[in-house]
């Protein structure tokens, strides 16, 4: 492409620019599988960094999650195929949802208030001393901030609430549901709904920040 040198041409603004970079972004972290999963992410942060001059902070969160044993060799799939057998993207996605809200390029679908942030923080323990369902988390907390995986409620998903405070945690909840071969041509679903496997709330080490449901523990055990 070439450039006019007194400026009347028909490219991008850099906030266009940014603009289409932070949309391509936030529906890839929804919808990681539409999008190429983990390696499409970390491009799109790659760029939106790069747009914002904020390489040497994307760097410094890779490095910090690899301190806390969040990013295996084989990334953070990796990290959640070593503490539970299973590699859901929308738990993958989460993980680096985490990193963009800190660098302000995540976009929320529903803003909490700091006693509604707090009051999750307050109750996930106890909460998750018993089995849980998607139904009973949005009937417990509101819809959530950000749904990382799959509209179909019956597919496993990662639910997310966050403030607009960059420095509060994405509190997640991840739930997993599978399907197997029914004796029709269809698959039929493990659960009717999805089932909580964790309550996820930041961590010193990736694992320390895991309060598991019955269910979730019996998964870890058995994987």
């Amino acid at each position: 492409m070439t450039t006019d040198p007194t400026g009347d041409n028909d490219g991008r603004t850099a906030q266009e620019v940014r603009d289409y970079l932070l949309t391509h972004l936030n529906d890839a972290l929804r919808r990681p599988g539409m999008y190429g999963g983990e390696m499409a992410l970390r491009l799109y942060l790659d760029a939106v960094a790069f747009m914002d001059a904020s390489e040497q902070a994307w760097q410094q969160e890779l490095k910090d999650l690899r301190t806390r044993r969040g990013f295996a060799p084989t990334g953070v799939s990796g990290a959640f195929q070593d503490l539970w057998g299973d590699t859901h993207e929308g738990a993958v996605a989460s993980v680096y949802a985490e990193i963009a809200h800190r660098q302000g390029w995540l976009r929320l679908d529903r803003t909490l208030t700091s006693a509604e942030h707090d009051e999750i923080r307050r109750v996930s323990e106890t909460w998750c001393r018993k089995d849980r369902l998607l139904s009973d988390v949005v009937t417990a907390f509101g819809p959530p901030s950000v749904l990382f995986g799959s509209n179909n409620p019956n597919y496993p998903k990662t639910l997310a609430y966050a403030t607009d405070r960059r420095d509060d945690t994405l509190l997640c909840f991840h739930l997993w549901n599978s399907f197997v071969p029914s004796p029709s041509s269809s698959s039929v679903s493990v659960h009717a709904e999805p089932v909580l496997w964790a309550f996820r709330d930041g961590g010193t080490l990736f694992t320390d920040g895991f309060t598991f449901t019955p269910e979730g523990s019996a998964c870890r055990r058995a994987s």
